[in-house]
């Protein structure tokens, strides 16, 4: 299925952001641990808005959250604040309805991991570009460097996993509203388990994308991430200074 490119569609984003992080070892969820004076929510809905097309996020809270109301996003008419879930995909779907039901217009919607700040407009314009015109949309993703190993469950190696072709998936994943809506009920109907927008939709029969995105798109999980993340985004701040 092949569509003509608009360029000036207006896309809506949905940051799942109802998760406690329990990897990072901190005393708040990830998400508003501060980077730069600003918490890392906030730098990527700020990132986000840095892309012409993006009209407005849907962040997905947890209903306990007694952090997002505080910041100046809760503000922001672009913002809206739905209730997550207890899973990722039931936080999409709960930004998937509200869309549906007062944005009618919007057709297209990007996923973004609440913990990724570092992620290269270039790389969202490269998404949008690609999935625009292909139907059925697709995901940033980077290709695996590493020598793969499969572990055999007792912490030893069972099999080294030929990495030709292997990706790493990333987000923003991008889907038509309607469609991701009903691949994640589906699934979940099913008890399928989805890890991201992409694996509902390859369960729904469909073929997403892979568009090539940066390495330095990393997912805050782990403490020493926080380190990583805080240099690329002075190195970004560093770039706009310039």
């Amino acid at each position: 299925m092949s569509h003509s490119v608009n360029t000036s569609e207006k896309i809506a984003v949905i940051v799942p952001a109802a998760g406690v992080g329990s990897r990072m070892q901190a005393d708040l969820p990830k998400q508003y641990l501060t980077l730069h004076g600003k918490t890392i929510l906030e730098h990527t809905v700020a990132r986000m808005f840095e892309h012409p097309q993006v009209a407005f996020v849907v962040v997905a809270i947890g209903d306990q959250d007694p952090y997002f109301d505080s910041l100046s996003l809760a503000k922001d008419p672009r913002v809206v604040r739905v209730a997550g879930g207890k899973e990722r995909a039931d936080s999409v779907l709960s930004g998937l309805s509200y869309l549906a039901q007062h944005h009618p217009d919007i057709d297209w919607v990007m996923v973004h991991d609440a913990a990724r700040p570092c992620v290269a407009v270039s790389d969202m314009d490269r998404l949008i570009q690609h999935c625009l015109p292909h139907g059925v949309g697709g995901l940033l993703a980077s290709p695996v460097r590493d020598t793969m190993k499969r572990g055999n469950g007792q912490q030893q190696v069972e099999s080294t996993v030929d990495r030709n072709d292997l990706w790493h998936a990333l987000t923003p994943q991008m889907f038509r509203l309607g469609e991701l809506n009903r691949a994640l009920e589906q699934a979940l109907k099913q008890q399928v388990a989805i890890t991201d927008e992409a694996s509902a939709m390859e369960w729904a029969g469909e073929a997403p994308l892979l568009v090539t995105g940066r390495a330095d798109n990393i997912k805050i999980t782990q403490p020493e991430d926080l380190a990583l993340a805080e240099f690329y985004l002075q190195r970004d701040l560093n770039k706009e200074r310039e």
